[in-house]
């Protein structure tokens, strides 16, 4: 493992997704399809989706976490992980050990979920992530849509921005990937979003209620959204491969 990067950032309301395990299934379903053997997660936190992409199996699994909370607990799970496949964990950002993974372990797929909206030059971390990637190689992202979605609870983990689904594709054929996938993602969630955030203000995720959502919603949803792709959404998700 290298040493953690001096970078630091709130996690506690980005980890109450970890209980949002439907929510996390359906992600990885719709990256199934594209998915190679060498893996890597950037922004992996405290490993709730990292644990997700152990069940497939991979040949490596190299888990990227710059925050010096999340990283101490990232750590101790790559280790007790160690003994189902070849997992290792990096502290630092992407960009700083892209060179290093990409000759080590000659990632197939990059994969960002809820990380890229935090990356100031977002472009600059695309074309970081090509360079690490093999021949043919695809990058996995999921982020926030739509910038009238954007409150108090991006504003207090630090988004960025949140994207248009134009947008992330222009920047992702800019920095030489070729779109295989791209739609937009979890249309139900939009209207709770924006009166919670937007109208009402509020900057905390409740574990209780992502839980409710998780476990009601979400399994209705995922069915609905495999049969007419919706026109917008929560989020955006997109699959793109290296030219």
């Amino acid at each position: 493992m290298s040493g953690v990067a001096e970078i630091s950032y709130e996690g506690t309301d980005l980890e109450s997704m970890s209980f949002a395990l439907n929510y996390h299934r359906w992600i990885l379903d719709l990256f199934a399809p594209y998915l190679g053997s060498r893996l890597v997660e950037v922004g992996a936190g405290t490993g709730s989706f990292s644990e997700l992409l152990l069940e497939r199996g991979p040949e490596s699994l190299t888990l990227v976490e710059p925050s010096r909370e999340m990283f101490a607990v990232l750590g101790r799970r790559a280790r007790e992980w160690a003994g189902r496949a070849d997992v290792e964990a990096l502290g630092e950002v992407f960009p700083a050990v892209a060179d290093e993974v990409g000759r080590r372990r000659r990632p197939d797929s990059i994969i960002y979920v809820n990380v890229l909206e935090h990356v100031r030059d977002d472009e600059a971390e695309l074309r970081a992530v090509r360079g690490a990637l093999d021949e043919g190689g695809r990058v996995f992202i999921f982020v926030p849509a739509f910038r009238w979605l954007y409150g108090g609870f991006d504003r207090k983990v630090a988004h960025v921005r949140r994207y248009e689904k134009r947008e992330l594709e222009a920047k992702c054929a800019a920095a030489g990937f070729r779109v295989l996938k791209s739609v937009y993602f979890d249309l139900a969630g939009v209207a709770p979003w924006w009166v919670k955030y937007c109208l009402l203000k509020s900057d905390s995720m409740e574990p209780g209620l992502v839980k409710l959502y998780d476990r009601c919603v979400v399994p209705l949803v995922k069915v609905a959204e495999r049969v007419l792709p919706p026109p917008l959404g929560k989020n955006v998700l997109l699959v793109a491969e290296k030219r």
